[in-house]
């Protein structure tokens, strides 16, 4: 099992290219599933996730192009061969759970095993199948399987979510372009990957307004066409590679970085005493001087500050010059690598989803074990500031999402290898 070594103690200076977003090409890709024509996606990164929804797609009859070495995504869905999405497949990746929506506009039955993925709390999928239901699906749960079927096809209905749910809205969008009549999406997800998903499918055909609000409105169509459509930039990468300067101090210029991306981010950055300034080529960032100022941060649903950006943020909060509280709103048990961090010297106290977090002058190089994805590369973060060598072990969870971490980092300055496993 591969790790990765990094030596800390290197100010960073340089740039990097921003890929696609993981989580919205994980939601394009089932989209395919809506249409008979194809269905190219651009700017797609080169991930492990992408390989697993890749193979899901084709045990379900889906052809699959990986074109421009990995950057382009050709999928064909002529005719979907086999409804059943299989746990052995679907067990790896949450996200899995997309095929449902679409296997049930286009044929009216699907049978998809329940998710895995990240182990940071329950996530249960009750909201998309309850979001199906309200489209006229009968649902049965049994031997960890969903079995679903809307025998004539699919029908508009009001859909209004007790709790934002980004997946579930994904689900029941993609659903609803099919359906017989108008579907409403209410306390919709607005994160930028739902706009993304409503644009595609737009440029499929699909009549869809009011994505990026809290109330989306859908009408349905007999039919969706093919299309050529560009993964958004992901936020969650760009907001990682922002805090490596950040931390390490230097300056690196990030291409292909919006600040309309990661605003409420930006702003607990800036009041940590970050410099963030918008270019022609994206967004740069720096520290020159000076220890971080602590801050407070709790994780909201979009446009709030992202749950996704907590681990990565608490490790630049290690080295602030006195305490922050970070409280996480949105899943549970998404503080474990805490103990990680305190491995390499960081005082964090975590009670129930608050941590509070008393900066030290310096962090120490120590063996640390990955825990889930941003877990992964928190850790990391934390050894390119620390004294010393960190490696950080079990970095498949890294793989899933992001791409080629020591090449992007180590092309700015760091010192940081992957070392092979046995």
């Amino acid at each position: 099992m591969d790790s990765i070594l990094v030596t800390g103690g290197r100010p960073l200076h340089g740039e990097i290219s921003i890929s696609g977003a993981k989580n919205a090409c994980l939601t394009l890709m089932p989209a395919a599933l809506l249409s008979d024509e194809p269905l190219t996606l651009t700017n797609a990164p080169r991930l492990s996730d992408i390989r697993t929804m890749t193979q899901l797609l084709e045990s379900l009859g889906c052809e699959v192009a990986s074109l421009q070495d990995g950057r382009v995504l050709a999928i064909g869905t002529e005719a979907i061969s086999n409804h059943t999405a299989d746990y052995d497949i679907v067990r790896k990746m949450r996200a899995s759970i997309l095929v449902l929506g679409p296997m049930l506009a286009r044929d009216g039955h699907a049978v998809v095993s329940l998710p895995g993925g990240c182990a940071i709390g329950a996530r249960p999928v009750d909201l998309h199948l309850k979001a199906l239901e309200a489209l006229g699906a009968e649902l049965d749960l049994r031997e960890g399987y969903v079995h679903a079927k809307a025998t004539g096809g699919l029908k508009g209905g009001v859909i209004d979510f007790p709790l934002i749910s980004v997946g579930a809205t994904e689900n029941a969008l993609m659903a609803a372009t099919l359906a017989r009549g108008t579907t409403e999406i209410r306390n919709a997800a607005r994160e930028p990957e739902i706009v993304d998903l409503a644009t595609c499918l737009r440029s499929m055909g699909a009549q869809i307004d009011g994505d990026g609000t809290g109330t989306i409105t859908v009408q349905g169509v007999d039919r969706l066409h093919g299309a050529t459509h560009p993964v958004v930039t992901d936020r969650i990468e760009l907001g990682t590679y922002m805090l490596a300067p950040a931390i390490t101090g230097g300056e690196v210029e990030l291409i292909g970085g919006k600040r309309s991306l990661v605003a409420a981010f930006c702003e607990k950055l800036e009041a940590a005493g970050i410099d963030i300034e918008e270019t022609e080529r994206g967004l740069k960032v720096s520290r020159m001087n000076g220890r971080l100022k602590p801050t407070n941060v709790k994780t909201e649903p979009h446009p709030g500050f992202p749950t996704d950006l907590q681990a990565q943020m608490m490790a630049l909060l290690t080295l602030a010059d006195g305490t922050s509280v970070l409280e996480e709103t949105i899943f549970e048990n998404r503080f474990m690598h805490a103990p990680e961090l305190m491995r390499m010297g960081a005082q964090i106290d975590v009670q129930g989803g608050t941590a509070t977090v008393t900066g030290v002058e310096t962090l120490k190089g120590a063996p640390v074990m990955a825990t889930d994805l941003r877990a992964s590369v928190s850790l990391i973060l934390a050894g390119l500031a620390a004294e010393g060598e960190t490696t950080v072990s079990r970095v498949y969870h890294l793989d899933r999402g992001y791409e080629r971490v020591e090449e992007k980092l180590g092309a700015c300055g760091a010192k940081i290898a992957r070392v092979a496993g046995a």
